[in-house]
């Protein structure tokens, strides 16, 4: 995990520490833009709702100018994608 923070922090409650409020919009927006997960799901999926995964997903799409931050989320989207794609691939031939 690029954050090394566990799902469990990702989906808690609390908005006190910068570190996990920064790693939880990069995973809402991945969930967004790569999974392909609606809004309304993503904030499900958090425990928030759709106007909290929407700002993430700007907040997000804002910093990518920050080339590293660009390439952190290239990276983390390239290893999501194959990961979807192996379980996709993996899904059909059990079919």
């Amino acid at each position: 995990m690029a954050f090394r923070m566990p799902v469990e922090e990702l989906r808690a409650r609390t908005r006190r520490r910068a570190p996990v409020a920064f790693a939880r919009q990069v995973a809402m927006y991945v969930a967004h833009v790569r999974l392909g997960l609606s809004l309304t799901e993503v904030g499900r999926q958090f425990g928030r709702d759709r106007t909290t995964a929407a700002h993430a997903c700007r907040v997000i799409e804002d910093q990518r100018e920050d080339p590293r931050l660009d390439r952190l989320l290239d990276g983390i989207e390239q290893a999501v994608g194959s990961w979807k794609d192996m379980i996709a691939a993996n899904f059909w031939e059990a079919a």
